[in-house]
């Protein structure tokens, strides 16, 4: 799904005032991680995700394997903080 960037600006608008939901440590995504983005993607549709890799490659690399795992869409990466978004069969989200 390719979202328009009015969409991706709207979505950005949702999150603003979101926490963190899933903090990833040093060790990266593991499978328990994986699941957690997952259920929190059924329930929230839209998640912060904080990642506390020390370079910007890495964190880009975890962020894209978040992403493809639990088929979201990365709405924005700011420094330690990833924005994913993935609807819902009934969204509540409207984009």
């Amino acid at each position: 799904m390719k979202l328009s960037k009015q969409q991706i600006r709207h979505l950005r608008s949702l999150a603003h005032h979101l926490k963190p939901i899933i903090m990833i440590g040093d060790k990266g995504a593991s499978d328990n991680v994986l699941r957690e983005i997952h259920y929190a993607l059924d329930v929230h549709e839209l998640i912060k995700v904080s990642i506390a890799s020390v370079d910007k490659p890495e964190r880009r690399l975890i962020t894209e394997k978040l992403c493809y795992s639990s088929r979201a869409i990365l709405v924005q990466m700011i420094g330690r903080i990833s924005i994913l978004y993935r609807p819902k069969k009934d969204p509540k989200i409207i984009i």
